[in-house]
């Protein structure tokens, strides 16, 4: 690409203007993130409190995970959730919870919300609303050396694999075993981890020769062990994330909006492109989306 030079304006000229764009931005941007704010009717009660207490199981990256820092939670969930939570006005708090535990947890009131990577079903629907906002499928991933070629569900039969607790892959694996003692052949070995860490140790030690996990997470895990996992087959079960709240908390609709205003902005395509999963990408967020 070429590039044509142009004169410059004089210095003085020059910082003027600058600073007189700064402050136009910054009056653009507080103006603009109230307005938006202001045509969103967020109920009064996190109006009043001022944020959003936010769950996240922070195993699994890129959607979430801890820093280096060892403390603080980041993410695609994480950089959405901010996002999110500027156009209602109020701020994100990310909490780190284990994945079985934010359901109960919702339904409690403990937490707000919760971007977590979890996909939405008619079962879950029952207890808490959610937002759609990207869908993923599962992926399987193995040793690079010597680890086993799996194409499907039906290839587990007899193999010991190694999922988080509470996901839609631990339920998918404890059905598939009993669907292959059924056809006369060996049960899955599953083991059922507290967290995705657990999970990839498993396999990394030889405990397990299967992993499954979302598909953006599965490629994070291979592409983070610099060549110790390879994915092997092709995603199954396309479904999509959803933003978990409390059941008619009255928060489902202004947090559609809000996404539908990132999407319009630009941010949300922004936000999955930084972490690599513009894969998942979707236009039409919905409320409790789930068909079966």
């Amino acid at each position: 690409m070429t590039f044509t030079l142009r004169k410059l304006a004089s210095p003085r000229r020059l910082v003027t203007r600058t600073a007189a764009l700064t402050a136009t931005a910054a009056l653009c941007a507080a103006f603009c993130a109230s307005a938006s704010a202001a045509t969103i009717a967020l109920p009064q009660k996190y109006k009043e409190q001022g944020h959003l207490t936010i769950a996240a199981d922070a195993t699994y990256a890129p959607m979430e995970f801890i820093a280096k820092d060892g403390k603080t939670v980041v993410g695609a969930d994480v950089d959405l959730g901010k996002a999110i939570a500027r156009k209602l006005g109020v701020k994100a708090d990310f909490v780190n919870a284990s994945f079985d535990s934010i359901i109960p947890a919702l339904q409690s009131g403990k937490y707000d919300m919760s971007l977590s990577s979890f996909t939405i079903t008619k079962q879950r629907e029952e207890v808490v609303d959610f937002v759609s906002y990207m869908t993923a499928g599962t992926s399987f991933y193995v040793k690079a050396k010597g680890g086993p070629k799996v194409n499907g569900l039906a290839d587990l039969c007899g193999m010991s694999v190694a999922v988080e607790k509470g996901t839609v892959q631990a339920d998918d694996a404890a059905r598939q075993s009993k669907e292959c003692v059924a056809a006369g052949k060996k049960a899955i070995n599953v083991s059922v981890f507290p967290d995705q860490n657990g999970a990839n140790l498993a396999i990394a030690s030889g405990r397990a020769q299967v992993g499954m996990a979302d598909s953006p997470v599965a490629a994070w895990i291979v592409e983070e062990s610099h060549g110790q996992f390879k994915l092997t087959g092709h995603p199954y079960n396309s479904a999509p994330y959803g933003i978990a709240m409390p059941k008619n908390s009255g928060l489902a609709e202004p947090v559609l909006q809000a996404l539908k205003e990132v999407i319009a902005s630009g941010e949300y395509a922004k936000i999955l492109h930084k972490w690599g999963i513009t894969q998942g990408a979707i236009k039409n967020p919905a409320i409790n989306p789930a068909v079966e």
